[in-house]
């Protein structure tokens, strides 16, 4: 037996075996010393022990554990284990929105909380989490964010939003609740103001440091007027207030003044008409592109004007898709060419090691790797050191709150939102700050700001270039001479010729290219419709397979729609030929498919039937082949006449040049507008050809449908409606073809005529065409083949125009036969007659004849002539 304190004994067989502590903790024994427990190896059953953690760690698992009878300890399947108590940041990350820089930002703050909990030094007993929304950088959705960030489990020790919308929301609550706010973004001027925002920080300067940057570089250019549009809210404003003071300072005036909160269309409109040149733009990611569209539109941009912007967009900005505007990438990198930014350093150019152990290089490789798409297309990217810095400017105070800097007794997990000490020990501390960051020299200066330098920027040839840095503390611009002008120097009174390309209407182009590819589905639908049903006797009667090429010709000639809006807007000058040689086939051979189809039609019903007697054998009997030749050799003759042009003289790429536009105020600039057009050596001998043979065609189609637009036949039931969309082809034709010709030099006008002559034209045909044969099928449901059709009677049979016609010629052929056999029986009747007459004659003589000139006395009259009613005959007498 082993000694033990008073009322505890272990018999040597029974208890529990002594464990191990967890890492970084230890057990309390209750009753025991430290010497008694390293003598024994069996505590007894039911004898409780606690782990206990050294420092601020807490224990996650079971605390305490009780010795059971068969000899093993509760929960042991449940590890016990010290860790760091958790401190809590609260996060606001626009992932969208005017700024989507939480796209960077939160990827940086994530490695920044990973390398200083990794840091032994750094709260050794505390570790960072951070819990965090999408605010989309929207005060209404950070509204709802802020107040489940302060009313739900756990309690957050700071607050770190992004934009400054946001963060003048959440800095003007977070005072009520004695919370410190760092933002990583925010760049208005009004969060300096310490009486509204007194617990509010920022490793991002004040967009007021612009200014200074702004004003050295108007002086340094010679400009004295300039011209400023903003968005309408608080960091602007406050920002462009400032810009006022210090250029009338220079000596510099602001002209013109423009705003608009989302609209940006008419404040555009009125720069251009006041003829603004250097040009200050305040205004969100989002709102930029607005602007610039419009900039586009208004030709507010080349090398009259300048614009200065904020350098904090990410680098693709103007190549990101945005629904809300209707300029393409290249429109967009053209408005935005050669403008300047004006940037806070947000990277240690110096590239020396910071407090993380890493230079600012090494940051951008690391953070590079954790982004999900390009640098360039995510948001933030630029700001992300400063969101990495803001992390450790709080770990920093923080671990000075809790220990040697701090007040005695002072620990982290005691803080709530009542406990204003450790606020106010944070705040001295996080005001105390001063290290190096990857961003630089971080520090705070008495309103809560970062003093930092400014980095000047020029898009050249779509991307940024660094041509010089400015340290307004000293009045010290660090120029590199590395900056260019679309003239070669900054804007001055000189004339510029600048070229520039007419190209169609992105809207008509889209519009009609939407009519188009309908009308194709509908071709492929009546296609599909012909095929499916070339059993049923009516369609048999109406000759599917030209029905067929007609909807094949359709389609072809609405597939040119799409060649013919093609130019230089979405093509190079190498596709070009390709292009103008697509328009020619697919119009060349839609049109001989569709229309030859139909022209062969009304051709064999007027052929045969506007011939009475010679021929009645044809109306009997129909050869398909012959109509099939005939298609054939209308499309060979296309094709062999296009092979020949394109051989010959093939289309390409010709430019014709207008005469030059030129501003109506201050003429320094003239505009050269030109327009590409498919064009050849002997274009208008080509044209005429094709045309003289197309029109030909079109014209005697109209002569056959008139000439048939009575017949009637069962070989060819639709040729009604074959005239019908013979004439619409025609007509359409003969119009658009000069029209287009004589609108050639307006290219959207041109495109309409064209386009739409062929939507309409193919609309129209594939409906007449079609659709009565859905309808009757459907309505009438006659869906039999030609064998069951022809084994039922009664009204179905009788229904059918084409039957009628049948019944109607048998009906005449009886009728015939009758009045032969009539006829026959009276001449049989005459002979009788003068047979009896000649007989009588021999027995009686003659009666002399009557004075008055009639027949002799008592002989019968003759009858005058004989009449038949198809039943029987009537002898007519005088």
């Amino acid at each position: 037996m082993l000694a033990l304190p008073p009322a505890i004994y272990l018999p040597a067989p029974s208890g529990c075996q002594i464990i191990h502590p967890p890492w970084e903790g230890g057990i309390r024994y209750r009753g025991l010393t430290r010497d008694q427990v390293k003598a024994i190896n069996f505590l007894p059953v039911d004898y409780e022990i606690e782990y206990v953690c050294r420092g601020e760690r807490e224990v996650v698992g079971p605390k305490v554990r009780k010795c059971l009878a068969n000899g093993s300890w509760t929960d042991m399947d449940t590890p016990s284990r010290c860790e760091r108590r958790a401190v809590y940041i609260g996060a606001l990350f626009p992932m969208s929105g005017g700024w989507p820089g939480g796209q960077a930002c939160q990827p940086a703050v994530e490695m920044a909380l990973e390398d200083v909990n990794s840091r032994r030094d750094i709260l050794p007993d505390y570790e960072l989490k951070l819990i965090h929304h999408d605010s989309k950088c929207d005060p209404g959705q950070a509204t709802k964010y802020l107040y489940e960030l302060l009313y739900n489990d756990p309690i957050k020790i700071i607050l770190m939003p992004g934009c400054s919308s946001v963060s003048t929301l959440v800095a003007e609550a977070a005072r009520m609740w004695n919370l410190i706010v760092l933002s990583y973004g925010s760049s208005s001027p009004a969060l300096s103001n310490r009486q509204r925002f007194p617990t509010f920080f920022r490793t991002h300067p004040s967009a007021t440091l612009h200014n200074p940057t702004r004003v050295k570089l108007f002086e340094k250019w010679g400009w004295k007027k300039i011209a400023t549009i903003q968005q309408t809210t608080e960091v602007f404003t406050s920002t462009l207030d400032d810009l006022e003071e210090r250029v009338k300072e220079a000596g510099i005036e602001i002209t013109f003044r423009q705003s608009f909160f989302s609209d940006p269309a008419v404040p555009v409109k009125n720069l251009k008409r006041q003829d603004a040149r250097i040009i200050v733009g305040l205004f969100y990611e989002t709102e930029a592109r607005k602007v610039f569209c419009e900039v586009y539109k208004e030709r507010l941009f080349g090398k009259k004007y300048v614009w200065f912007l904020i350098g904090w967009y990410a680098d693709n900005w103007f190549k990101t898709y945005d629904p809300s505007i209707n300029c393409t990438v290249d429109e967009m990198t053209q408005a935005v060419e050669g403008h300047i930014t004006t940037e806070i350093v947000m990277l240690n150019p110096a590239n020396t090691r910071s407090i993380s152990n890493m230079t600012s290089q090494e940051f951008v490789e690391k953070l590079t790797k954790r982004l999900k798409r390009h640098p360039e297309e995510t948001g933030g990217f630029q700001e992300a050191p400063l969101a990495y810095d803001a992390i450790w400017a709080l770990a920093l105070a923080l671990n000075k709150t809790s220990g040697a800097g701090g007040r005695a007794g002072v620990r982290l997990e005691d803080f709530n939102y009542n406990n204003q000490t450790i606020t106010d020990q944070i705040y001295r501390a996080m005001n105390s700050s001063s290290f190096e960051g990857v961003s630089g020299h971080v520090v705070f200066d008495a309103s809560g700001s970062r003093m930092a330098w400014t980095l000047i920027e020029q898009l050249q040839g779509g991307s940024y270039k660094k041509i010089g840095y400015y340290d307004s503390t000293k009045d010290d611009l660090s120029w590199s001479r590395t900056d260019k002008w679309i003239g070669g120097s900054p804007p001055a009174d000189q004339t510029l010729v600048i070229k520039t390309f007419r190209f169609l209407s992105q809207k008509l182009f889209i519009s009609v290219s939407v009519l188009s590819s309908l009308g194709i589905v509908l071709a492929v639908v009546c296609l599909s419709f012909n095929i499916y049903n070339s059993h049923v006797r009516y369609i048999q009667n109406s000759q599917p397979n030209l029905n067929n090429l007609t909807a094949v010709g359709c389609s072809l000639a609405l597939a040119a729609v799409f060649p013919l809006g093609l130019d230089g807007y979405h093509i190079g000058r190498n596709q070009f030929p390709f292009v103008c040689q697509a328009r020619l086939w697919l119009l060349g051979l839609g049109f001989s498919l569709g229309y030859g189809s139909m022209f062969t039609k009304i051709w064999w019903v007027h052929t045969v039937f506007t011939k009475k007697e010679e021929k009645k054998e044809w109306r009997k009997t129909l050869e398909p082949w012959k109509l099939y030749a005939t298609v054939g050799l209308l499309v060979g003759m296309d094709v062999l006449t296009l092979a020949i042009w394109q051989i010959m003289d093939p289309l390409h790429r010709t430019i014709e040049t207008f005469a030059k536009e030129e501003p109506k105020e201050d003429i320094d600039v003239s505009i050269l507008p030109q327009l590409e057009h498919c064009s050849s050596k002997k274009m208008n001998t080509w044209l005429g050809i094709f045309y003289g043979y197309k029109g030909l065609l079109l014209l005697l189609g109209i002569f056959l449908a008139y000439e048939t637009k009575s017949v009637s036949t069962e070989k060819i039931n639709d040729h009604r409606a074959v005239g019908m969309a013979i004439y619409n082809v025609a007509v359409l034709c003969l119009i658009t073809a000069p029209v287009t010709m004589i609108l050639s030099s307006q290219q959207d006008a041109a495109f309409a005529f064209a386009s739409l002559a062929i939507v309409f034209s193919s609309y129209i045909t594939l409906v007449v065409l079609f659709v009565p044969k859905m309808r009757r099928l459907i309505t009438r449901g006659e869906w039999q083949s030609e064998a069951q059709d022809t084994m039922k009677t009664g009204s179905s049979t009788n229904n059918n125009e084409e039957e009628k016609s049948r019944l109607l010629e048998k009906e005449n052929r009886e009728l015939e036969k009758i009045i032969a056999e009539k006829e026959e029986r009276v001449s049989e009747l005459r002979h009788q007659l003068q047979s009896r007459q000649q007989l009588r004659s021999r027995r009686h003589p003659p009666t002399p004849p009557d004075p008055s000139g009639g027949l002799p006395r008592g002989a019968p009259e003759p009858p005058d002539r004989l009449s038949c009613d198809g039943s029987r005959v009537h002898l007519l007498y005088k």
